[in-house]
């Protein structure tokens, strides 16, 4: 059957809103509405570009989204206190956003359909990143503020967006705007430009320029995390083609020094510089809800993000083993306490669900099979970025983990067919 025009729009579409989704600023700022249209795309897709519903992988999907509000439901009911219906009914919203968009392409379309439209949508986010960090410097002066109660950044007719009040850097005497596309922070950003330089770099291996249009951006966003992936995936890239062509060596290594540079410098900023309240905000990210969940391991202390935020103001830990590891690596923890949101998406997951499910999670999430492309490579790129950002249960994450448990479903209901 011809992959029609109309089909790739609809599938565009629907890998556009399921990024969007994931730290967008159009679901930040109108998320009701969003995700009203997000659900209306997928059921028009199901209505008018599906294909017949294969019982396994219905099955598959269904045992998927009911394991998982399950664990949802069992967190809800055994959290230490009160949690707000609301928090977790968009968490389920989330599941199954993800079930239904993850069951649509394998049904519907061939393997590697939904790579091939990622990779359009994450070409367009590239290109519209670039535009926006020179953007600035025209129009950085005619800036409009646009807020919700959670978040405010200004825009240029909601095109461009920046944060000036906080992201305005100066590296070797350049100052500019860190970039942050359409998403609300740079660190977003990151993630889905180190994905888009994977799957152009070890999948698609066509357009060695493009590559270098999303290291570009990738430096102007000034993510310590998402430059030390660049590195990376730099390093990987030329050992691969120093086997296949000695002759770029030398220019791709002089590309890799300005990146190494910029990179050097950025985490110097970040350890002992002005930016260091960023840089502690993370470790203590990293340390804090550990001993949370250290302390309720079995279901943790639910999702609800108000009542984490509360408990973890009044929490306080100390461990000498941690101490002793900080003074090991020259890092010291300088923060006691905070009444924040987790940046780092496990150590949340660990603190809120408890060992058993955040295992579970982390488990289906490593056994995905949507990139199998030297998927090593692309579970330390998303791992590195949910450490680094609360994404992990938003659903282009999710759909990661809701691919592991619907890959396993499928192998334990294919089996039973086999032997009935």
């Amino acid at each position: 059957m011809r992959y029609s025009i109309e089909q790739k729009i609809i599938d565009n579409l629907l890998v556009f809103m399921l990024v969007m989704s994931t730290g967008g600023l159009l679901f930040v700022f109108n998320r009701n509405l969003s995700y009203a249209i997000f659900f209306g795309l997928i059921f028009f897709a199901y209505l008018f570009f599906g294909k017949r519903l294969k019982k396994s992988k219905v099955n598959s999907a269904v045992l998927s989204l009911a394991v998982v509000v399950m664990l949802f439901l069992i967190n809800y009911f055994f959290a230490i206190n009160e949690q707000s219906v609301n928090k977790y009914l968009y968490y389920i919203m989330v599941v199954t956003c993800s079930v239904l968009v993850l069951l649509f392409f394998n049904n519907s379309r061939k393997e590697n359909v939904l790579i091939d439209r990622l990779y359009f949508v994450l070409k367009l986010i590239v290109y519209h990143s670039v535009f926006n960090f020179i953007a600035y410097f025209i129009i950085g002066n005619n800036l409009s503020i646009v807020a919700i109660f959670h978040h405010e950044c200004e825009t240029f007719l909601n095109i461009f967006f920046y944060t000036p009040e906080r992201n305005i850097v100066n590296v070797f005497g350049f100052e500019f705007c860190r970039n942050q596309g359409l998403f609300w922070e740079p660190g977003v950003l990151q993630a889905f430009l180190n994905i888009a330089f994977f799957i152009e770099a070890f999948i698609v291996k066509k357009n060695r320029l493009f590559l270098l249009i999303i290291s570009f951006a990738l430096i102007t966003t000034y993510s310590t995390t998402g430059l030390a992936l660049l590195v990376i995936q730099g390093l990987i890239y030329l050992k691969e083609e120093f086997k296949h062509n000695k002759f770029l060596i030398p220019f791709i290594v002089a590309l890799t020094i300005p990146i190494f540079l910029v990179f050097s410098v950025n985490v110097e900023d970040k350890v002992h510089g002005d930016s260091e309240a960023s840089f502690q905000k993370r470790l203590f990210d990293l340390t804090q809800p550990l001993f949370i969940a250290i302390e309720h391991p079995l279901t943790g202390i639910g999702l609800d993000i108000d009542q984490f935020q509360k408990l973890r103001k009044e929490f306080y830990f100390s461990s000498s083993t941690l101490k002793s590891l900080q003074d090991q690596i020259g890092v010291e923890s300088k923060s006691t306490g905070t009444d924040k949101g987790s940046s780092n998406s496990i150590m949340f997951l660990l603190a809120a669900m408890g060992f058993p499910t955040a295992i579970l999670f982390i488990y289906m999430f490593f056994k995905q099979q949507i990139i199998t492309e030297k998927k090593w490579l692309i579970m330390i790129l998303m791992t590195i970025s949910v450490i680094s950002e609360p994404l992990l249960l938003r659903p282009f994450f999710f759909i990661f983990i809701i691919s592991g448990f619907m890959n396993i479903f499928y192998k334990i209901t294919s089996h039973k067919k086999q032997l009935a």
